[in-house]
This record gives structure tokens, C-alpha cells and sequence, in this order.
């Protein structure tokens, strides 16, 4: 198994995840968690695997010195376009992760890490870069498909012979995560490193709801209820992506 990137797949990435609800309900979330952690102040920013830029923009919105870092070049130029159109400026790396740490040499106050871990052969394998660029002050926004709820997703559906084999990795053309994370797991990879000061659930309903009550349910509602319901107890566990923020541990 190679990490995947989607060079080939990046117009229809564009379209079914930022194209409705999904990604209006994703980025509010990631957006509610950060603005109640980071500091009022300027941060350098990294966001690793950006995509096409939505989370990049929005930080530079906020007055913050932004670099991203793309593996796939038309997710990188659709990054660029957007910063143009929205008269933002910002460093663009066409690279891959295991690149980063020698390319560049100075910690960031905020490191974005979003829908990377689960595309990745070895997920894990990312922890220690994500440390060494991410300043002792700073914090760490980690993002990532909880495999939890693609298990309930499956239960809901019935598949139980899927289940029963443990067969949760997307097909080769979907965009189903080939490695859907144990949030459990992932716990255990941050010990002695991390401190996770949050945790929030991003789609933490609507995935569930049925389509008609999709179609008809207002956005604003939606995005509402869903920050309202992100850290819910019963709740939260079952959101499609879990997001944490994290910082170094002394």
C-alpha cells in the first residue's frame, strides 16, 4: 500500500466534499474549534496536505503568515486560484510530507493536519514530523476519519459480512479513506508526546440522516445543531471526522 494522493481525483474531491452541507458543516466545525484555542495573535501557519485551500484561506482571512504543502499539483494550483481570487497571499510547497522536515527550517504556531492520517500507508508515521514542526507553544490541528463511525455507518446498512471480514478500506476510485483510524489507536500513538486539549466530532448527524430529511433540513439549522451537538458525550464519538487539537508535551 502507497500513501494516495488525488491528482486525478481533485475536481471531484472539489465537488462532493465542498460542494454542499458536508464541507460547510466541516469547515465550521474546524473553525469554531480553532478560533476558542489559538492565541489573538499573528501565527505561522503550516497546513500539511491543504488540498484546495479552504482552511489555508480562511486562516489568512484572519491576518496569519500561511505556507501550504500539497503532493497533488492540481490540488495545489486550485489552492492558488482560490488565494487569488480572494486577494490573499500565502507560500505554496508542492510536497509530500516526509519532504517538509528538510524543507523547512523553523517550527510553526499552528500545524494543520486534516483527512491526511487515513491516506496514508502508515499513518503513524507522520507523528514525529508533525512534532518537530510544530514550535514548543505551538498547537497541532489534527483532523482525521474516524473509523468508528464508518463501523456504525456499516451497521446501519447492514453488512455485516463486511464487518465480519473487516473490510472498511474505500475502493481504489473512491473516496472512502483506504486506512479509517481507531481513535483509540491514535490516543495511544500521542502519549508522552501530545496533550489533546479538545475534541470535537465534525458530522456528528447528518451523515446518519436519512436523504429526504437531508434535502429539506435548512444549512444554517444544520450547521447549528452540529456545533451544538460536536462535543456531546453520546454524540460526538459518532462523527464522521473527529478533530483534536493538541500541543507538544513539555
Amino acid at each position: 500500500m502507497k500513501d494516495r494522493h488525488f491528482d486525478e481525483l481533485a475536481t471531484r474531491f472539489a465537488a462532493k466534499i465542498y460542494g454542499g452541507a458536508k464541507g460547510a458543516i466541516r469547515l465550521a466545525v474546524l473553525q469554531a474549534d480553532l478560533l476558542e484555542r489559538l492565541p489573538e495573535r499573528r501565527l505561522r501557519v503550516l497546513d500539511i496536505g491543504a488540498g484546495l485551500g479552504h482552511m489555508a484561506l480562511w486562516l489568512a482571512q484572519q491576518g496569519h503568515d500561511v505556507t501550504l504543502a500539497e503532493p497533488a499539483r492540481p490540488m495545489l494550483d486550485g489552492a492558488r486560484e482560490r488565494f487569488e481570487s480572494a486577494g490573499q497571499t500565502a507560500t505554496f510547497l508542492h510536497a509530500s510530507w516526509q519532504q517538509l522536515p528538510d524543507l523547512l527550517d523553523m517550527p510553526y504556531d499552528l500545524v494543520l493536519c486534516h483527512a491526511v492520517l487515513e491516506w496514508l500507508a502508515e499513518p503513524y508515521a507522520i507523528l514525529p514530523a508533525l512534532h518537530q514542526l510544530t514550535a514548543t507553544d505551538g498547537h497541532l490541528s489534527l483532523a482525521f476519519y474516524n473509523r468508528d463511525a464508518l463501523v456504525y455507518r456499516n451497521l446501519l446498512k447492514g453488512h455485516f459480512r463486511k464487518l465480519r471480514g473487516n473490510d472498511l478500506a474505500g475502493e481504489k476510485q473512491s473516496l472512502t479513506p483506504q486506512m479509517p483510524l481507531d481513535p483509540r489507536e491514535l490516543a495511544t500513538q500521542l502519549e508522552g508526546h501530545w496533550h489533546v486539549q479538545s475534541q470535537s466530532g465534525v458530522r456528528v448527524f447528518h451523515d446518519y440522516m436519512p436523504a429526504p430529511f437531508q434535502g429539506r433540513a435548512d444549512m444554517a439549522d444544520l450547521i447549528e445543531m452540529e456545533l451544538a451537538h460536536r462535543r456531546h458525550p453520546a454524540f460526538a464519538g459518532l462523527g464522521r471526522y473527529l478533530h483534536w487539537i493538541c500541543c507538544p508535551a513539555s
